[in-house]
């Protein structure tokens, strides 16, 4: 067997390391052989190799007349540019493919050149055009015999499908994309880009069952891989994501800074979301100060780092900071109803925080809007929630409790902990404006026990301006302590700790007891003080 062959055969059983060695140290290399090298060196992490090593092979290949195959590395130059954060190098490339394909008979390159640009019609909201050339992409697939370009064309009819409402059909689009992918029938680099987009749609339509589904296919994929290569990276992102959903919070930051650390220079998007991850968690814990840095550092990186960036404002008692941050990333308007679902579910919390209970309705609206036009079960559940508490801020306590308990069945049922804690402070609200302490404080004492469990951290400082007493007054309120038992605990009188209850509403923007719970959950005031 030669060395060419050892090589062709370390890279068929996905060993990189080995079949860039064997690659390297060919004598006589062609230009397909310089190819095989970048793909190499690609997966094991080298991004800046590999482009020059694609670049390499282009000029081989032009030099050669084989204008088609040059084409090809020209496909991968776009992509792989556009990983490292090189968009304008990246749109140089896809020009080049496609002018050199303009002179090439009509085969698979054609379809591989779609790549980009129907992530770019997706992008700007043209479903039909994205959806025309996903079509001719799964044609030239089952032409030219190649199971791989087929894969990706169901994968954007799928993703495409999902954008038009037409959720059911695009899911089981993208579930078929995903079995070819895992099958080992596709190229490395598709599968990976097949489970990034299943990913993005599972996270926008809250669907973490099927999320937590695929992760744990992939990461079986990705295990023979190295850690610097591209999709051990995502899928630690999005394992992260799921983690966090289910209240694995710990497991979730390790996983997200493992992202952090390993895709510098890999792929400067996922660099982006794996600190949106990070701040998310933080923020979830508590550890505002941490959220902050890791949200300052998604941003560096490209990434809007909404909703998380407002809700932590509202999170450090920052109100007005909150409602302007939100409605910021909301002017442009741009994105589909499905995409800002998440933003207008955050303005709507933060609308009742800064007693607009106007705009938060119409913010609840737009959610449960979006819940049902893409028959989402997670922005159901967030819609519920969001219009049970408008409910409650007008006084209609017997609408918010229906609403509310469905909203609390739906994240029982998605195994997402910290969503059904936050529910229960908003049932004891209802239970009690309905007059039935009982219930109250079963279900405080329920989201209290939870909040523990998760290893909210509690924060040293006082937020929004709170006098140490205060804090106090707030902690013993979130554990569940009527104003009487307040005043015996601190040795103060009812008259007293009416007071500070009433200056504490006024501080943090809460309209109730369990608002003031929430807010002392969101800002770390309550729980460990360790992140054991």
């Amino acid at each position: 067997m030669t060395r060419r062959d050892q090589a062709r055969q370390a890279a068929g059983r996905r060993d990189w390391q080995a079949a860039y060695d064997l690659y390297a140290g060919l004598t006589g290399r062609t230009p397909a052989d310089t190819e095989a090298l970048a793909e190499c060196a690609w997966w094991l992490g080298r991004m800046d190799e590999a482009i020059r090593l694609y670049t390499d092979a282009y000029r081989e290949h032009l030099e050669g007349g084989n204008d088609q195959a040059a084409a090809r590395a020209a496909s991968q130059l776009a992509i792989h540019t556009r990983l490292v954060g090189e968009v304008a190098q990246s749109e140089g490339w896809l020009r080049r493919c496609t002018r050199l394909l303009e002179s090439v008979p009509e085969c698979v390159e054609h379809g591989y050149a779609l790549y980009l640009q129907i992530a770019g019609l997706s992008g700007r909201g043209d479903l039909e055009g994205a959806l025309e050339l996903a079509l001719r992409m799964q044609d030239l697939g089952r032409r030219f015999s190649d199971p791989t370009l087929v894969a990706l064309g169901v994968y954007f009819e799928g993703r495409a499908r999902i954008k038009q409402a037409r959720v059911r059909e695009g899911l089981a689009l993208l579930d078929e994309a995903m079995l070819a992918a895992l099958s080992d029938e596709l190229g490395p680099l598709w599968t990976g880009a097949i489970y990034c987009g299943l990913m993005d749609a599972c996270n926008e339509l809250r669907d973490m069952r099927r999320a937590f589904e695929w992760t744990e296919a992939t990461r079986r994929w990705c295990d023979p891989l190295p850690l610097t290569s591209l999709y051990p990276g995502i899928c630690r992102v999005h394992r992260a994501q799921v983690l966090q959903t289910r209240g694995e919070w710990r497991q979730a930051e390790e996983e997200a800074l493992g992202a952090c650390r390993d895709m510098v220079g890999v792929d400067v998007w996922a660099v982006a979301d794996a600190h949106y991850e990070v701040g998310e968690v933080r923020r979830l814990r508590g550890d505002l100060a941490g959220a902050d840095a890791a949200y300052t550092r998604a941003h560096e990186f490209g990434r809007d780092p909404q909703p998380g960036l407002a809700l932590l404002r509202l999170a450090q008692g920052r109100i007005d900071a909150a409602t302007a941050s939100i409605a910021a990333a909301l002017a442009p308007g741009t994105g589909s109803r499905l995409e800002r679902a998440p933003l207008h579910a955050a303005q709507t919390m933060i609308a009742l925080a800064a007693g607009d209970v106007e705009l938060a309705e119409r913010s609840a609206k737009e959610v449960v809007d979006a819940a049902v036009a893409f028959e989402s079960a997670g922005l159901r559940a967030e819609g519920n929630r969001c219009s049970g508490a408008v409910l409650l801020a007008q006084g209609r306590a017997v609408e918010a409790m229906a609403l509310l308990r469905m909203a609390f069945n739906a994240w029982q049922e998605l195994d997402a902990p910290y969503d059904v804690a936050r529910t229960r402070l908003l049932l004891a609200d209802a239970y009690r404006a309905l007059g039935d302490a009982d219930a109250a404080s079963r279900e405080l004492a329920a989201a209290t026990a939870c909040f523990a469990r998760l290893g909210v951290v509690a924060r040293e400082g006082l937020p929004k301006g709170l006098t140490a007493r205060e804090v106090e007054v707030v902690r013993l309120i979130a554990a569940g302590e009527s104003n009487r038992a307040i005043a015996e605990k601190l040795v103060l009188s009812e008259k007293t700790v009416a007071r500070h209850v009433s200056n504490i509403f006024g501080k943090v923007g809460a309209t109730s007891r369990s608002g003031v719970t929430a807010f002392a959950y969101d800002s770390g005031l309550m729980g460990s003080r360790t992140h054991g």
